[in-house]
């Protein structure tokens, strides 16, 4: 009986990467991918010159992939959650009354 060779993962509890762009950025990356042959399609249905989809979609195809690694290099695998959690926290906290502080006996 021949031996198994079995090949070590070593990437263990990381997050997906390819070619640069770290977890939910590939989804994003796929998703706008699949938009812009929609559009592509749209375009093309509603007779619009080939070459004039080809360039619109190839325009905004360059924009998508160069908006989506600024993002990816920017906040990385989980600073987006975290830039968009802090928003939301409000910066100062007004009350009207003194109630909540008295202390009863």
């Amino acid at each position: 009986m021949e031996n198994s060779v079995y090949q070590i993962n070593k990437g263990i509890n990381q997050s997906i990467e390819f070619k640069g762009l770290k977890a939910q950025y590939i989804w994003y990356l796929g998703g706008g991918v699949i938009a812009l042959l929609c559009l592509f399609a749209v375009l093309y249905i509603i007779g619009l010159p080939s070459l004039l989809c080809v360039g619109i979609v190839g325009t905004s195809g360059t924009v998508l992939v160069l908006k989506v690694y600024r993002m990816s290099h920017k906040y990385g695998e989980h600073g987006m959650m975290k830039a968009l959690a802090k928003r939301q926290v409000p910066k100062v906290v007004r009350t009207q009354s003194r109630k909540i502080f008295k202390m009863e006996k």
